[in-house]
């Protein structure tokens, strides 16, 4: 079967040369720095989420996010040191610590470690797509893109976990007026 995001990409690449000669505009270099400040902050989040749970689905899956926030980060830091973007300041990595020794007060329970991490990988899909769409520089629009490809992958993993564990946050059902 064709998967259509990689031909979407591939096609898009070869016109990637033609624009890297072209500097960056102000708003494709304030979407990587948003971007990664973004994905800095999200890391601490997810590294006091696998501190703090005794949940091993949960753990899999804040580790698979790890893995995934390391990866882009990675490659949006190069992108932006390559460009000459100053880079945002990062947070300093959690300690490990045992989530057995965490105060019930302090500890946040499984189901607010699953929604605050919905809610980042919401905040930087769209942010991915704002950035995506704004970009001049194909390389720009095809990182952003590949990005919020990679994450939304990732959400629908989140999301059945989320459900089969009753942690989803579903507002009120709309229920036209007369019907």
């Amino acid at each position: 079967m064709v998967n259509i995001l990689e031909t979407f990409m591939d096609a898009m690449k070869s016109s990637t040369d033609q624009d890297e000669n072209q500097p960056l505009h102000v708003g494709e270099v304030m979407a990587c720095w948003i971007y990664l400040a973004g994905l800095e902050l999200a890391k601490v989040s997810v590294q006091a989420g696998i501190n703090t749970t005794t949940d091993d689905e949960l753990r899999a899956i804040l580790e698979e996010d790890m893995e995934l926030g390391n990866s882009q980060r990675k490659r949006l830091h190069d992108f932006m040191i390559k460009e000459g973007i100053t880079l945002p300041p990062a947070p300093e990595d959690m300690p490990v610590s045992d989530p057995n020794s965490i105060p019930p007060g302090v500890k946040l329970t499984n189901d607010v470690i699953a929604n605050e991490l919905s809610l980042k990988i919401i905040s930087l899909i769209m942010r991915a797509a704002g950035a995506a769409s704004e970009s001049i520089r194909t390389d720009v629009g095809l990182l952003f893109i590949q990005f919020q490809a990679e994450k939304f992958a990732f959400a629908t993993r989140l999301k059945h976990l989320m459900r089969k564990r009753g942690w989803i946050k579903v507002p009120p059902f709309y229920v036209p007026p007369g019907s």
